[in-house]
């Protein structure tokens, strides 16, 4: 097989290569849509995927090697990761934290791409933020400087072509992390300092940027969550109808369906309590241990009994939000939420807030932990009809959260808005509200929290 990253690296360094919107006579299609891709150097994109290696910081979980895929290996398909078969053609082994540099290969695909700054609506900063924290929190060394990532980055932009950051302060401008906020969010002035996380969010010289981040905070303006990758990408629209067919007509023999990890804790919590009713109720809940990565690598380990399962159980774990979650919604597997933060207040572009009762369901966790609350009767008690509903509306959703792939066919492109369009339509829109209130010297609207998910 080709390297990788030999294959990967000149796409991404080659933005001559891509077409723009052409001129015509008629309406201007690209007006208010025109994204000037930020000249950076690359060791603040490419240089960052040579340091693959086992030897090097690895993209790959070392305490999951068994599972995980070699990390170099991650990076084919720009990205997206192997296939999980060879005859497989939407199917990919896809490491979450790669999902900056395929966007990036997304952007580059657009069209209304603006090659002179002045003329952009907005300015997209292709900086994989990810992997440039890896070495701060993975080599020891350097957890006393977790404060200074993302600071080269800050100085480069304040010195090179300086009028680009100026013109609108940096409203303007929009990158995606692949992570949570909460591993960025560290304050610079922690003593000693938390390992496992940067203070890139809280430099203020990025304050006023919009970061495109796996799950947000629930305060800051200036952030907003896409959802996790899953493992599907397809490139055709006959691929993702002949899936969604697939998840339409599976039989779904189990009540419900628990992914994640299958250790007991310690104290009481909402995955203790889930984990005790499924260890009673075998006949009705299943438990897929997905401990160590064993499911990132490996969709068909969750997704085939998610194809088999009504309900699919979301507790949160260490943060609110979970990749499960999107796999749930593909596979036609209603979410079950426990906390209103893990879903319904995240990704309003993509899942908005005002259709969630349509297609999941909602079980506070305190009722089910301290309340008595059993889960199984609770979903036992829905009507079937109900339920048959709720699986149509989640299958509505799901083109709304898969990164179809690359170089996808034009009838895919003009049918779906999928992940990657959705994320740059509600950039947009928020990057235009803010500009507006600049330039009509309304300070205080910039930073309103307003509504902002996009109509469907």
């Amino acid at each position: 097989m080709a390297n990788p990253l030999l294959v990967f690296l000149p796409l991404l360094l080659s933005v001559a290569a891509v077409p723009r919107a052409a001129d015509a006579d008629g309406p201007d299609l690209c007006a208010g849509r025109r994204i000037h891709i930020r000249g950076l150097p690359p060791r603040f994109n490419a240089d960052l995927l040579r340091h693959c290696g086992a030897d090097a910081f690895p993209l790959a979980d070392p305490s999951a090697a068994a599972t995980s895929v070699p990390p170099c290996e991650s990076l084919a398909n720009h990205g997206l990761g192997p296939r999980t078969h060879p005859r497989s053609r939407s199917w990919y082994r896809t490491d979450a934290r790669l999902l900056e540099a395929f966007f990036h290969r997304r952007i580059l695909e657009r069209g209304c791409l603006a090659d002179d700054p002045a003329d952009a609506d907005a300015v997209f900063l292709p900086y994989y933020a990810a992997l440039d924290a890896l070495p701060y929190v993975l080599d020891p060394g350097l957890l006393d400087e977790s404060a200074r990532h993302g600071v080269a980055l800050a100085e480069f932009l304040s010195r090179d072509q300086a009028r680009i950051l100026s013109r609108r302060h940096g409203h303007d401008h929009f990158l995606v992390v692949a992570g949570s906020a909460w591993d960025y969010a560290q304050s610079p002035s922690v003593e000693p300092r938390l390992w496992g996380s940067t203070s890139l969010l809280r430099l203020p010289e990025l304050a006023n940027f919009t970061f495109l981040t796996l799950e947000s905070r629930t305060w800051p303006w200036q952030e907003h969550a896409i959802p996790h990758p899953t493992s599907f990408h397809p490139s055709s629209l006959a691929h993702l109808r002949a899936w969604l067919a697939r998840a339409r007509r599976s039989r779904r023999a189990t009540l419900m369906l628990f992914a994640g990890g299958a250790s007991r804790p310690s104290r009481p919590n909402i995955r203790g309590s889930i984990l005790s009713e499924c260890a009673n109720r075998t006949d009705a809940c299943v438990v897929v241990d997905c401990s160590g990565g064993k499911c990132a690598h490996d969709p068909v380990r969750s997704m085939r009994p998610m194809l088999r399962s009504k309900f699919c159980l979301q507790p949160p774990g260490d943060t609110p939000t979970r990749r499960s979650t999107f796999d749930a919604i593909l596979a036609g597997c209603v979410p079950v939420f426990f906390e209103d933060l893990a879903a319904r207040r995240q990704y309003g572009w993509h899942l908005p807030p005002v259709r969630y009762d349509e297609f999941s369901v909602h079980m506070p966790k305190e009722a089910v932990v301290f309340g008595g609350v059993r889960i199984v009767e609770t979903l036992e008690a829905v009507p079937e009809e109900e339920v048959r509903r709720m699986r149509r509306r989640v299958l509505e959703m799901a083109p709304r959260v898969v990164y179809r792939r690359h170089g996808s066919t034009p009838e895919l492109r003009e049918a779906v808005k999928d992940a990657v369009d959705l994320a740059v339509d509600g950039v947009l829109q928020r990057i235009r509200r803010r500009t507006r209130a600049l330039e009509d010297g309304l300070p205080e609207r910039i930073y309103a929290q307003e509504e902002d998910s996009v109509d469907i």
